[in-house]
């Protein structure tokens, strides 16, 4: 004993991240704790930063496509189909109808898989390792079908300014209704799983409580905002591509499991009923696809002389798996454009964290952090204010000393 008298202080600090076992995305988190009971918190993103952007701006937009599909590895066609979107109104192409109900089917079956992606993940944080196994195996039709359909299971390439790149013929459409029956199936077993399940119901019901008010104060989007009651879709609310001829609303929680309430169960809810209602709409689009070209442009030097003559600015939105994904696009009449930044849907939900995490006790934080499926590699962009106020950017000299003055200064301290 040295007679220290200093006593430890509440709330103590606990650091998460930005590399953890209980996260599936790199992101740093600061929590305030007393006991186990977290009394606030702060994050930090931005450890996934890649330059796509910065990269697509030294590019043409058929070009930018490809990069498109890399943004994420599950949302390849949310992006895609967002920079072709904003391009096209730039450009005033349209699209034919056929290849508007294509992209229509794989933007559904890549939702679907997402979902049953996240379910696994969810299972997984709450230590049901068997059911996380369980639904990436059956998450596997889904991709069979994708890959059938593109050529590809991720990075699809499917997506070309003006239409889409592959039919979908006739040999394939029985594929994809017996993958609609396989789903069919298994919804039933799925909903029974999750949601019939008393260590699911303790873990999720009551916890990770996003309320109607916060929602809508912190402009939280997708599945996370629906699971608190705020009836919003793109879909629904900005129909585009066939989604104005289907019959497409938002999904909230229905009054059998006890209304909208805004915690994680509600988020486990809203996106079984997604994967249902993605079934239903992938069966309207082959119930009533029209037949017709599937490139507005079949002549890639004619396309690429129509961009470089565009001028303007537009915006793509589409509804993603994790809510709206935009991209907005400026052209001046040159071969790449001259402004182009990407909004991911995961960007308007990370401030949903802070209220759903207080009050919660740290054994409870992968599953709420999980809660809102967040994409970290989709989200993570770099902005910097220089002196003065005016944005700007950082070459990769620049970045390069930024590092060895940082490491110079750790040696320094030791």
């Amino acid at each position: 004993m040295n007679g220290d008298t200093t006593k430890k202080s509440t709330p103590y600090t606990v650091p998460i991240g930005p590399v953890h076992p209980a996260l599936k995305e790199p992101v740093m988190f600061t929590f305030k704790v007393e006991g186990e009971v977290v009394k606030s918190v702060d994050f930090a993103p931005g450890n996934t930063h890649r330059g796509i952007e910065w990269m697509g701006m030294r590019r043409n937009p058929v070009q930018i496509v490809h990069l498109t599909d890399r943004i994420c590895g599950i949302c390849g066609i949310v992006h895609s189909l967002s920079f072709a979107r904003a391009v096209e109104q730039i450009a005033e192409i349209e699209v034919p109808q056929r290849a508007d109900y294509i992209r229509t089917i794989l933007h559904e079956l890549e939702r679907m898989q997402s979902h049953i992606l996240w379910a696994g993940v969810a299972a997984h944080e709450l230590g049901f390792d068997t059911l996380l196994f369980l639904t990436w195996r059956v998450r596997e039709q889904a991709m069979d079908l994708i890959e059938n359909l593109t050529g590809n299971r991720v990075n699809y390439g499917i997506i070309q300014i003006g239409g889409v790149r592959r039919d979908i013929s006739d040999d394939q459409i029985p594929l994809i209704k017996q993958g609609l029956d396989y789903y069919r199936g298994l919804l039933a077993q799925m909903k029974t799983v999750f949601l019939d399940d008393s260590t699911i119901r303790m873990r999720c019901r009551g916890h990770g409580l996003l309320s109607y008010r916060d929602a809508e104060l912190l402009c939280a989007i997708g599945p996370t905002a629906r699971a608190s009651g705020v009836a919003m879709d793109v879909r629904h609310d900005y129909p585009y591509c066939a989604y104005g001829d289907l019959d497409v609303h938002p999904i909230i929680p229905p009054q059998e499991f006890g209304g909208p309430q805004g915690d994680v169960y509600d988020r486990i809810i809203v996106r079984l009923l997604e994967i249902a209602q993605s079934i239903d709409i992938i069966q309207q689009c082959l119930d009533n696809m029209p037949a017709g070209e599937i490139l507005w442009e079949k002549k890639l030097p004619k396309l690429l002389l129509t961009l470089k003559k565009a001028q303007g600015e537009a915006i793509g939105r589409v509804e993603a798996p994790r809510g709206e994904c935009m991209h907005y696009v400026r052209m001046d009449g040159n071969d790449s454009p001259a402004t182009w930044k990407v909004k991911a849907s995961s960007y308007s939900n990370l401030m949903s964290w802070i209220p759903m995490l207080r009050g919660e006790q740290l054994a409870d934080v992968p599953i709420i952090v999980a809660s809102i499926d967040p994409c970290m590699s989709c989200t993570d962009r770099v902005s910097v204010i220089r002196d003065g106020g005016s944005p700007g950017y950082l070459t990769k000299e620049e970045l390069t000393r930024l590092s060895v003055e940082k490491t110079r200064r750790i040696e320094q301290c030791h």
